[in-house]
């Protein structure tokens, strides 16, 4: 095998049916959602939140991985607040999000770097990077 061999850690899988309108199952059954359009009076979620929640959930794993190597201690209330919107210009949608980064107690040079660290290795940030707009403020 060459080192250049990808190698697969977790497959994420789900069923959906419906669209907007539909449910949502995940092949270990650990997810089990409706789904609703965006603004609806619909009780199930969206595509927009799951993808705001799964890509803060990994940006704060990429922070606690900058931390490690930049060997600063983060604050137990670390939180990401995820803004992703669904936009529409002519007829076309398209996303835009904000991740909104909170690390009380420590320096702004400290929040700054661990935050440009991780927006370069986070899976998610790599994915949207060129894709589509995106703001990392810190909060």
């Amino acid at each position: 095998m060459s080192s250049n061999t990808t190698q697969v850690f977790y497959t994420g899988k789900t069923h959906t049916t419906g669209g907007r309108k539909g449910v949502s199952r995940s092949s270990d059954g650990n997810l089990d959602i409706e789904l609703s359009p965006p603004g609806s009076n619909g009780k199930g979620t969206n595509p927009e939140q799951l993808f705001a929640a799964g890509w803060s959930a990994c940006f704060v794993g990429a922070i606690g991985k900058a931390a490690s190597k930049l060997e600063v201690t983060l604050p137990a209330d670390l939180a990401v607040d995820a803004e992703v919107d669904l936009c529409n210009t002519d007829g076309a949608f398209f996303l835009q999000a904000r991740l909104n980064v909170s690390l009380p107690g420590l320096t702004p040079e400290s929040a700054r770097a661990l935050v440009d660290m991780a927006h370069q290795s986070c899976p998610y940030s790599k994915m949207s990077r060129n894709n589509i707009d995106v703001e990392i403020n810190l909060v």
